[in-house]
């Protein structure tokens, strides 16, 4: 699959569907300030890091395919860097970052641990992964049972006292369109 190709997979409506879903919640979960400095490990062709960059932030997508860094450099605005790079020996100075975002990369990374503690090292404020996985909104939304429940399971971390800490993120209520006797997260009520 060419750039061209995966990029134009956003537009599609499955993809809108899905580019705006993940950007929609990793924004919730992180609520960046304007002006932000937000780093994209694994941007690939950079759909989100164009979307963050169109909210107002500095974002830089880091790759290791020059392939799609050349697409994504292409098509950049005003306010984007792409750098070629590995995601387990991130080019950049402890807490350059405000944010450190990677939506479903971590999943193709050997040695996700390694790159989870660089992406820690990187960010001042926090960060926030998507992930493929049988827990996915997509799986839960589309795959089991053909269900519209709405779970999202996530963790956070803190950077209070300059130390990182797992931590779980408080729940916050997105409309689900179920209807009926269940609250936004599937539980009855």
């Amino acid at each position: 699959m060419t750039p061209d190709q995966y990029d134009a997979w956003y537009y599609t409506a499955r993809g809108q569907w899905i580019g705006e879903t993940e950007f929609r919640l990793i924004s919730t979960l992180l609520e960046p300030e304007p002006g932000s400095r937000i780093l994209e490990v694994g941007c690939g062709t950079g759909y989100f890091t164009r979307r963050f960059a169109g909210e107002g932030h500095e974002v830089t997508g880091l790759d290791p395919d020059p392939v799609v860094l050349s697409f994504a450099r292409a098509h950049r605005g005003s306010t984007e860097d792409y750098v070629l790079g590995d995601g387990r020996r991130l080019p950049f100075s402890d807490r350059e970052f405000d944010y450190c975002i990677s939506i479903t990369a971590l999943c193709f990374i050997p040695e996700e641990r390694l790159a989870l503690g660089e992406m820690v090292r990187v960010s001042r404020r926090g960060l926030a992964l998507g992930l493929l996985n049988r827990w996915s909104l997509l799986y839960l939304q589309k795959g089991r049972h053909g269900g519209r429940a709405f779970l999202s399971l996530h963790l956070a971390l803190n950077f209070a006292h300059g130390r990182p800490a797992l931590r779980k993120t408080p729940r916050r209520r997105v409309h689900s369109g179920r209807s009926g006797g269940h609250d936004d997260w599937g539980q009855t009520r």
